[in-house]
């Protein structure tokens, strides 16, 4: 009887010990997909997300301002988002928002109800994010709690885009004007190889 008792502990143990082994391998299976997922893309959240996460975490915010038609637009998209420097920096420093310039619903955003503009064919967030001067793509980079939005106008390809994130993301621009950053600057992430590069343009 004893050893039919140890014999049925020692199965449950071992049953227990495999379980919790079983579950611990999940977590990490499921936390090594969420981080190469992280590593894969760029987080895009909506505005009403963002404003929850603000409340939660202040980062600085990029918002790439874009339309349906605008090809420069999808060329960012192919080229720079895509890159996994570019998309280990913005999930790491920035809460990235896509905004289509030209939505005709309403928006509530920060208290303010935002509708469709048809003189500027733009939703009004968008006109007044880039001052009235409507040209796809437009990088806006504001600060934290929405603060101070900066738009960048035109197609930005991997080394602008790291000079920008960099400049703005790591407050650098508090201290020392873009000239002068510009000529210390040494870009460090790969670019897309010779022939794919894009020139940049505004629309």
């Amino acid at each position: 009887m004893k050893r039919i008792l140890l014999f049925t502990c020692a199965c449950m143990l071992f049953s227990a010990y495999s379980f919790a082994g079983d579950k611990g391998k999940k977590a990490k299976a499921a936390a090594s997909h969420e981080q190469k997922d992280d590593s894969t893309e760029i987080r895009w959240m909506s505005l009403d997300e963002v404003q929850v996460a603000m409340k939660k975490e202040p980062k600085k915010v990029y918002m790439d301002v874009y339309t349906d038609w605008c090809g420069w637009c999808k060329v960012m998209e192919k080229k720079t988002f895509s890159n996994k420097d570019v998309i280990r920096y913005m999930n790491k420093n920035f809460y990235a928002v896509k905004f289509n310039a030209e939505r005709t619903d309403s928006i509530m955003f920060m208290g303010k109800l935002y509708g469709f503009v048809p003189s500027y064919r733009a939703n009004q967030l968008a006109v007044d994010l880039m001052g009235g001067r409507m040209s796809y793509p437009t990088s806006v980079i504001l600060e934290e709690n929405f603060q101070n939005p900066a738009p960048i106008p035109g197609y930005l390809d991997v080394t602008m885009m790291e000079k920008i994130l960099k400049y703005l993301g790591e407050n650098i621009y508090k201290t020392t004007q873009f000239p002068e950053y510009e000529k210390q600057f040494v870009a460090s992430w790969q670019a897309a190889p010779e022939g794919q590069q894009a020139t940049p343009t505004q629309h």
